[in-house]
Order: structure tokens, then sequence, then C-alpha cells
């Protein structure tokens, strides 16, 4: 019988999961809102446009699907224990997952009281209560929405007390409560992907590095360039980072590496992670095929490096307006090179349009071809 996936969410990692989930003969019904600018939604078997809070919608999509995944982490752990409750799909990851990760003080929290290492942090009500952590968490100071924030929105550097207010009013028009974490310095950025089927079966992706531009991931290289301790260390993290969230499915984990060796955890993400393209090329398994067998409860893959080096680089968005690639034609001809467009239709400013990725034996050389063609492409 054949298996029917429902992905919540119709972005581009929906878009990377349905190409995987076809390879295993799956059908694939993508899950989206109005008015979302949904590259998914062209390549959905089945296509369910609504409100995610929509119990006509919902009730659609539990007779459709033999399991239901997501796409990002915003959508509420009430939708999704209706979901639950139904009884008719598996939910990869489930709503008691996704209660712990999606507002990031009661992830930070669960982490914590497991003893694992993460930045001194604190909700806030007002900005008085943030001028008090200054003092005991020092300058600089990172101020946090606790939901609804990715890609650097929703993040504001408070570099002295006179920020604070503006940081403050600037946050909370997002519509989420606010919280304040000790600023990190760091050599690195780390990243590591780990995925858990329903058996228990685990796998744990090699450990990278990503390099930000403006607060939105740029560039990662892989493996990350870190000592065969810290790279066991941070393997080790992420494995229990499951279990402490009673993890299925597929989770993307970012890391501070300090100038002192200490690694703390900064973010998990419920899903497949930007920092997880590379595999796509440079793995026996992809991220996207292994968030489709967890989610089915299958077997997972192998998760070996194919290659030396490999290194992804995001193509963003540059200006507010309808989205027209240019310099494809020159980017292809750069040799072990592998162009992903997204389809979206509306380019702007940081968006992720697409990414490009390159295969070698050389990370620096690797990385150099890589930037060549990312940078031949505009959008």
């Amino acid at each position: 019988m054949v298996q029917r996936i429902a992905i919540l969410g119709g972005g581009q990692l929906a878009r990377m999961s349905a190409y995987a989930a076809y390879r295993l003969g799956c059908e694939v019904g993508i899950v989206a809102r109005p008015g979302d600018d949904s590259p998914a939604l062209l390549t959905a078997s089945e296509r369910f446009v609504g409100k995610w809070s929509d119990r006509a919608l919902l009730n659609a999509v539990a007779a459709y699907a033999d399991v239901v995944l997501l796409e990002n982490e915003f959508i509420a752990p009430d939708i999704l224990r209706y979901l639950e409750e139904m009884g008719q799909a598996a939910v990869v990851p489930s709503a008691h997952t996704i209660a712990l990760i999606q507002d990031k003080l009661l992830q930070k929290n669960a982490l914590a009281q497991a003893g694992l290492p993460v930045p001194r942090f604190a909700a806030v009500d007002s900005p008085d209560a943030v001028a008090e952590l200054s003092q005991q968490f020092g300058l600089p100071l990172v101020l946090k929405c606790r939901t609804n924030g990715y890609d650097g929105y929703g993040n504001e550097l408070i570099r002295s007390v006179d920020d604070i207010v503006r940081a403050w009013e600037k946050l909370i028009q997002r519509g989420s409560r606010l919280m304040v974490e000790e600023f990190v310095p760091f050599t690195k950025e780390l990243a590591v992907l780990a995925a858990r089927n329903q058996r228990g079966d685990e796998v744990v992706y090699p450990v990278v590095e990503t390099i930000q531009e403006a607060q939105v991931c740029h560039t990662v290289l892989a493996p990350a360039d870190v000592s065969a301790t810290t790279a066991a260390g941070v393997t080790r993290l992420a494995r229990q980072v499951l279990e402490v969230i009673a993890g299925t499915g597929i989770f993307g984990i970012e890391l501070f590496l300090r100038d002192d060796g200490a690694v703390l955890i900064n973010e998990i993400a419920p899903r497949p992670h930007n920092s997880g393209h590379y595999t796509i090329e440079a793995c026996e398994t992809s991220q996207f095929e292994n968030h489709i067998r967890a989610g089915l409860n299958l077997p997972l893959g192998a998760v070996r490096l194919r290659t030396p080096a490999a290194v992804m680089v995001n193509l963003l968005g540059g200006v507010d307006a309808p989205a027209r690639p240019t310099g494809l034609a020159e980017a292809l001809q750069v040799p072990g090179v592998t162009v992903h467009l997204y389809g979206k239709k509306i380019s702007r400013p940081r968006r992720k349009m697409g990414h490009v990725t390159a295969l070698g034996d050389d990370q620096m050389e690797t990385r150099e071809r890589a930037l060549r063609a990312a940078r031949a492409i505009a959008i």
C-alpha cells in the first residue's frame, strides 16, 4: 500500500522533503496557508490550503495521511495534539516535543534541567528587567523572542543600556514574550543533525561549521574543522538532546564553540535544517530522506560523507521584487557544483531563495568554487 505523507508547511524544506518521499514511492500532501509563497505546492500529490487551526482542514489532512511531518516549528502544539487524538495519522515530531521546543525559554529550561550546557538565560517582562539582568549577565546581551523567531528575526544584540528600550519596542511588535541570554564569545558556530525513528534507532550526521552574514546562515562547511574530541562531544550532546525532548524525526541543533573549547547548545529546530542541505549531495543518505524514513518508522540511512569536503552557500534575495533568477548558466559551468533554486515567486532581502553545494577533496578550494557559483546568481 502506498504511504501518504502530509507535510505541515509549504516552503523549500517541504519541497525537498517531498522529493525524497517520492523516491520511496510515497504520496505527499502539502498543507499551506492562504497567501503564503509556497513552492512545495508545485510538488504536491494533494494540496491542502487553509489556516492551520481550521478543524475541517485538519480533519481532511488526518483522513488523507498515514503520517504528518513538520516543515517548521511554528505550528501550535494544540493543533498537533488534535491530529494525534484523532488517531488516524502518526505525528512526527509529537505535540509533546514541539511544546518543549517551540518556546525557546521552555527549550532552554528543559536542556538546563537535564544538565546540558546552555548559555545563561532568563525570562523578562519589561525593559527594566532587561536592565537588571544586564548587570548580572554583563554586556553585550541578547534579547530574544521566545517564539516565532528565525534567521535572526526575533533577536536583538544589546551592547549598552541605551539599546534596551529600542530593542524591546522592536521585538515586542512580533507578538511574542521575550527572554534574554548571555552573549557567548565563540570561535565557531557549529551545527549537527540528529534523527531518530519510533523504534529508537538513531543517526547523527557529521558536525559542520556555519558562517552567518547579517544573522542569516550564509555558508556551511562540512566537516567542521574541529578536534576529534570536540566532534565526539557534539555528537554525544545531540543524542542527549533527543532523549531530553523525546524526539522522533530529524532535528537541527545549533551550538557555540567557545575559545576555551567548551560547547554550548544554542537552539534546536525540530525539522530538516539549513545547515544540512549539503547532505543531499555529500552524504549517503540526505537529511530529507532520513526525515521521511523517521516519520515512516523505517530503518535510518547511513550518514557518512561521500567526499572529503562539502560546502553549501545560501542564495539570498537582494530586493523586494518578483523573483527572476539570473546567472544560472554561469553558475552551472563551475565544476563539481549543484544548484538548487526553490521556485519562490517573491524575492526579499535575506530571504532564502536557493543554495549551491560544492564537493571536493580540499575544503578551501571547494569553498572557492561554491562561492564562485553562488556569486554568479542573482535573484
